[in-house]
């Protein structure tokens, strides 16, 4: 992969970022047998106590996990912890609106599966290795790009320059190569912030994902497969820095009475984290040369952890759009190669950025007429058959069309298609 008359890498596609999207691309590409350099500053951490939980945990989509089974790293995944949830109960603060969605009622073993953000990116990390097409350039990071209109220029921190048809970010929503590029963001401050922990239940949680929605915000609570739940406390930021100020005794007496003791009371807790809330948009997901994937492109409310699932269908997508343009014998790089990732995608995130702030919106709040609407809805859907059933469906990833990656039939290095 070097050009010994410029001194330069030289690869089919360099990735900017090696968390878990940049990963599961640079996966989906090597199967495809494309050249590729992933740059990344930090390697993923191999070790840590078995009893420990990761503060960041994800709702992985039944497409994010076939996704990950078709990337050969499923199985990996599964001897560290994947946790399946079965069913998912939702409710309302104010009123007695509810929703329940079982797996049985669609045929399925479970309805997802919260997974360590840890557990996933070192699986993929370690699959990344097997790649004799592949170079993981770590530790190193990109300091200056050229996008053209058949490639891109890379100079990273280490002195090493590198030539590319096809430059991605995948650095997550600080990107770099994104604010090297010129690309802007849209988006607002949800005046929310989110504080997440490993807690210990009274009762078992049972394989049930557990939402309640309070005005000031939602919590969440998803299985641990020992019984424990990890936690998505989102408020104030005024409430979060209250809660995050009190003694674990204090703060425990509190997430019960928030839970409304749906597993008793919650008796332990592991270290606490906190992090602000924000809706954005990549005002463009390409240019030529360039494309964003994950939260380089996006970020979303976490309500519905629909954030990594968003991230791993946008390298899905992108993967079957290089694979169309290596057959027809198109530029990886050009613009219009890539406008074809960004219909595909961005059409499909906006929907979904939409969908999560107005039921953050929605719920969010005291106004009467929208909370009789609120619970009004909620038990009309739990009691409608067929919507219920295709939102089960949605929810999972499963419904409309999916690109190749997240279908579960035989697969080969290679295969593409929308």
């Amino acid at each position: 992969m070097t050009d010994p008359r410029r001194g330069e890498l030289v690869c089919d596609v360099a990735i900017s970022g090696g968390g878990m999207v940049g990963c599961a691309l640079g996966c989906a590409l090597a199967q495809q047998g494309l050249r590729v350099a992933l740059i990344e500053q930090k390697e993923p951490q191999r070790d840590w106590p078995a009893e420990e939980v990761d503060l960041r945990v994800s709702a992985l989509s039944r497409a994010s996990q076939v996704m990950l089974e078709n990337l050969g790293v499923w199985e990996a995944m599964g001897r560290m912890r994947v946790s399946p949830y079965r069913r998912m109960q939702v409710w309302d603060a104010v009123g007695k609106g509810s929703i329940e969605f079982d797996a049985s009622e669609i045929g399925e073993p479970d309805l997802g599966h919260i997974v360590e953000n840890r557990v996933t990116r070192l699986a993929l990390w370690d699959r990344l290795g097997e790649f004799d097409n592949l170079v993981s350039l770590c530790p190193d990071r990109v300091v200056q790009i050229s996008l053209e209109q058949d490639g891109a220029r890379l100079e990273l921190m280490s002195g090493r320059n590198l030539r590319a048809g096809l430059l991605v970010g995948a650095e997550g929503a600080l990107s770099p190569v994104r604010d090297m590029a010129g690309i802007t963001s849209s988006g607002w401050d949800y005046d929310q912030h989110a504080i997440v922990a490993t807690v210990w239940p009274e009762f078992n949680h049972e394989s049930v994902a557990r939402q309640r929605f309070m005005p000031a915000g939602p919590l969440a609570l998803l299985p641990i497969d020992d019984g424990r739940c990890s936690i998505v406390w989102s408020t104030s930021p005024d409430e979060a820095d209250r809660l995050m100020g009190l003694d674990d005794e204090r703060f425990l007496q509190e997430l019960t009475a928030a839970s409304e003791n749906v597993l008793g009371q919650i008796t332990r807790t592991g270290p606490r984290g906190v992090f602000p809330l924000r809706l954005r948009n990549a005002d463009r997901y390409v240019k030529a040369g360039l494309a964003l994937v994950g939260d380089a492109a996006h970020g979303v409310h976490p309500l519905a952890g629909q954030g990594v699932n968003l991230g791993f269908m946008d390298a899905a997508v992108l993967a079957d759009v290089i694979a169309e343009a290596g057959r027809a014998g198109r530029s990886l790089g050009s613009l219009g190669t890539l406008r074809r990732y960004e219909r595909a995608r961005k059409g499909a995130t906006i929907g979904m950025l939409g969908t999560m702030d107005m039921f953050k919106r929605l719920f969010s709040n005291r106004n009467l007429p929208l909370i009789k609407l609120r619970n009004l809805g909620l038990g009309l859907v739990d009691n409608s058959g067929p919507l219920k059933y295709t939102i089960i469906r949605r929810a999972m990833g499963m419904a409309g069309e999916r690109p190749t990656l997240a279908r579960r039939i035989p697969w080969q290095p290679g295969d593409g298609g929308l």
